[in-house]
């Protein structure tokens, strides 16, 4: 009789930044870019990226490593970014005074950013025979 088991049923860490001041918009195109790949390919890819929200992400991806280190015990070079996703915060509104006694709205919006990070070593299952039940 054989038998799959795994290593160690915990094996996602994530992290999560909240009412980070950017668009959901703008993040989201730099997000597409890390999706899938591994994590020391991602932080040199953020360094390298010319937009903004990429040190917000940065430091959310060295975040939830130092989770995974702490968490489950995992090798950082083990590591893939299984999950990440961008949804839009609040939204912040002002009125800027414009000609003629009006208001103009400003709306300065936010977003919320999840990263999940997978220990791809940890999906190594091993086979057990029972050589009792023969």
């Amino acid at each position: 009789m054989n038998f799959m088991k795994k290593k160690k049923s915990y094996t996602e860490v994530y992290a999560i930044g909240q009412h980070i001041g950017m668009s959901a918009h703008k993040a989201k195109r730099v997000i597409d870019q890390i999706r899938g790949r591994f994590y020391e390919e991602t932080l040199r890819i953020l360094e390298l990226m010319p937009f903004e929200i990429c040190y917000p992400i940065f430091k959310l991806v060295y975040s939830a490593a130092a989770n995974a280190s702490r968490n489950i015990e995992s090798n950082k070079s083990n590591l893939i970014i299984s999950k990440a996703e961008v949804n839009e915060g609040g939204t912040l509104k002002k009125f800027k005074p414009r000609a003629r006694g009006r208001s103009y709205p400003i709306k300065r919006r936010t977003c919320h950013i999840t990263i999940v990070l997978k220990d791809i070593s940890l999906y190594e299952y091993a086979e057990y025979k029972d050589y009792n039940d023969i």
